[in-house]
């Protein structure tokens, strides 16, 4: 990175020894070794989703990473795959340097991966598993928002990130509703130790996402997102389409919750692999309005930095105005 960017240093810095406190969210069927390996590259921690991926598929983008950079990176587990036990064993054979994980608890794995160095770091999405993990052995918790793309839990960023902290004593990563330095400067006035965005590197030219799905998140509007799922109970925030009017008019009118998931199956994957972004699962963060063209992760995380810099400047210039 250039020497102008500015750096702040914190906790998850010094804990991953990563350049900028900005992680990028494990998104699945997206997030790979090509968008993963430019945000390390550039500073910050680029993340592999593991997905329903296989432990040979998720090894050669590992390896793909490790030639694209020398820097920390980190791998989104979800636990409830078929093959959680052979991903952990992967992860400690290649030395993957810190996994984040979603859709359970990582308690059972997390003294065998801390014996191997390897950081822990959870997604939640509520107080009590953030505190279920940090209980575990968590070297840190992502707070996530509903304001974020993909599964939801009920609590906005803003209420959810100073009640984690408060309720437990390990860093916290804010996640949900950040896309720019604005967004980055109020979490860490929330006490958040660093952050990780989805849809702001979605626009990254490294992004391998369809283009049809990349042009989707530039196009949306401040209103583009909605959810669906809510009867299944596993809700999911996406752009508006075809689809997400279909599955709403079926729960509208007391559809079968099974008839729903059926719709939902491989609805992601059309649309991130297949550019099908009518028909599929455009997954996306409530900020995409914000994202306005596509730029090298590089670009994006200086903007982030430059953005939050001059928040904090500015914040700083009002209070001495009133002294």
């Amino acid at each position: 990175m250039s020497d102008k960017v500015p750096q702040i240093k914190t906790e998850i810095t010094e804990m991953l020894g990563i350049e900028y406190p900005i992680f990028q969210g494990g998104m699945a069927w997206i997030a790979d070794a090509s968008l993963g390996g430019a945000v390390s590259q550039a500073g910050g921690l680029g993340i592999i989703s593991c997905g329903i991926l296989t432990v040979d598929k998720i090894r050669e983008e590992v390896r793909k990473i490790k030639e694209l950079t020398d820097k920390p990176f980190g791998l989104n587990v979800m636990l409830e795959s078929h093959y959680v036990d052979d991903i952990m064993q992967m992860i400690i054979d290649e030395k993957v340097p810190v996994i984040t994980t979603g859709a359970g608890n990582p308690g059972k794995y997390i003294p065998t991966l801390k014996e191997q160095g390897i950081k822990v770091i959870p997604v939640a999405g509520s107080v009590p598993i953030a505190q279920r993990v940090a209980r575990a052995g968590a070297d840190a918790v992502i707070a996530e928002g509903m304001e974020s793309g993909g599964h939801i839990g009920e609590a906005t960023t803003m209420a959810l990130v100073p009640q984690v902290i408060d309720a437990i004593d390990i860093p916290v990563i804010a996640a949900g509703g950040i896309a720019d330095g604005r967004g980055m400067a109020a979490a860490f006035m929330l006490g958040a130790q660093g952050v990780q965005l989805g849809t702001r590197f979605l626009s990254a030219t490294e992004c391998t996402v369809s283009e049809a799905y990349k042009k989707a998140i530039i196009k949306a509007k401040a209103t583009g997102t909605t959810v669906t799922g809510n009867s299944t109970g596993h809700p999911i925030r996406v752009l508006r389409n075809k689809l997400s009017r279909k599955i709403q008019m079926l729960e509208k009118h007391g559809g079968d919750p099974e008839e729903v998931v059926k719709l939902g199956v491989g609805a992601l994957r059309r649309a991130a692999e297949e550019g099908d972004v009518d028909n599929g699962a455009v997954m996306s963060g409530q900020i995409a309005g914000l994202v306005k063209e596509e730029q090298p992760a590089a670009e994006i995380i200086a903007d982030l930095m430059n953005g939050c810099i001059d928040v904090f400047d500015n914040r700083n210039a009002i209070v001495k105005g009133r002294q």
